[in-house]
């Protein structure tokens, strides 16, 4: 799966969120200051080759909607990070993480819960 740029990050969050919108709606859902309609408009046309984003046309104008969801997208998004950063290996990563933070005891309580999760 092909990670998304810094430019084209907001805006699938903006469709993840709004499900479906025209490009005047993804401006609206970002923040200030709003970027140009060309370029969010342009950002879209990228994401829709990439398989991303589909539309429905309606005249003259499109309204975008997400092919993949946010959940799918970062189930791959993960499973590329383990594969390239940490040589496939789950318990490399978790050993990242927590070495990066002091976890609080609910915190290793809900891992373990998740740990033992058939």
């Amino acid at each position: 799966m092909e990670k998304l740029t810094k430019a084209e990050e907001p805006v699938m969050q903006a469709l993840w969120k709004l499900k479906k919108a025209f490009v005047k709606e993804i401006i609206n859902c970002l923040a200030d200051p709003k970027p140009p309609y060309n370029t969010i408009s342009s950002l879209v046309r990228i994401l829709e080759e990439k398989g991303l984003v589909n539309h429905e046309t309606f005249g003259r104008t499109h309204r975008y909607f997400p092919v993949i969801s946010k959940g799918d997208y970062r189930k791959g998004l993960m499973q590329t990070v383990i594969k390239e950063y940490f040589d496939g290996s789950l318990t490399s990563l978790v050993s990242q993480v927590v070495s990066e933070k002091e976890l609080t005891a609910e915190e290793v309580e809900e891992l373990q819960k998740l740990i033992k999760k058939p």
